[in-house]
């Protein structure tokens, strides 16, 4: 089944609807895992890993903890796919310096950077909206395998400079800073809690089905659904 939609404008979800969920749990986390304890003691006086020491404190309620109990909280964080501003904050330093090195590489599924190309191509404009961090996110689509994404997308949001992925007021917050018009912007993504957000906020929605994707039995409640980028045609409102 294909779809046929007006937008000036898409956002992306990531996990789940980008990319494998798979590639996130099983190589980027025990990457990030491997390597806090240098980052809390060998960069502790740089301002982005001080003030995420200091929410991970203030979230703990341990004001004197040290990179040791820091470290022990993001771990124990990471195995709950917990999705505190302070961990996306670490982790995507981290992936940043994994993926300029070339040990890491991100996964895309097969239809979504073409359909990224053309719907650029067409004068919608991208945007990003995911938990990881900005900085994971410029990471992740500036190494895409076939070249840098990054000048296709208009923007990127993460849960510090709009919200949580759940709550209405976030999807209010991107289209406010997008300029575009909340009923000219597509969300796409893989979780039904995200999309009633999206949609309570007068956004469109689609629902990202994959199979073997954590979300995909779940299905979409009663949003709209694609298997794949592919069988999703945008064509701007004015167009």
């Amino acid at each position: 089944m294909s779809l046929r939609l007006r937008a000036d404008a898409v956002v992306l979800d990531i996990e789940g609807t980008t990319s494998a969920t798979r590639f996130v749990v099983d190589v980027l986390y025990p990457y990030s895992r491997a390597r806090f304890a240098a980052l809390l003691t060998e960069r502790a006086g740089e301002p982005e890993v001080a003030r995420a020491v200091a929410r991970v404190r203030e979230v703990t309620g341990e004001p004197d903890a040290d990179a040791v109990r820091v470290e022990k909280t993001l771990n124990a964080w990471l195995d709950e796919d917990r999705k505190e501003t302070a961990l996306k904050t670490l982790q995507g330093l981290v992936w940043r310096e994994g993926f300029a090195r070339g040990d890491l590489v991100p996964h895309f599924y097969d239809d979504v950077v073409p359909a990224l190309r053309d719907w650029h191509a067409a004068g919608v404009r991208l945007y990003v909206y995911s938990s990881g961090s900005v900085a994971a996110q410029r990471a992740w689509f500036s190494s895409a395998p076939g070249g840098d994404l990054l000048p296709l997308l208009s923007g990127l949001y993460d849960t510090e400079n709009a919200g949580p992925k759940q709550q209405p007021e976030s999807y209010r917050r991107i289209a406010s800073a997008t300029g575009v018009a909340p009923g000219r912007l597509l969300f796409l993504s893989d979780r039904a809690g995200e999309l009633d957000a999206a949609r309570a906020a007068g956004w469109r929605t689609v629902g990202v089905r994959r199979p073997g994707e954590p979300y995909f039995a779940r299905g979409a409640g009663d949003h709209a659904e694609a298997g794949t980028f592919d069988a999703i045609t945008v064509v701007r409102s004015g167009g």
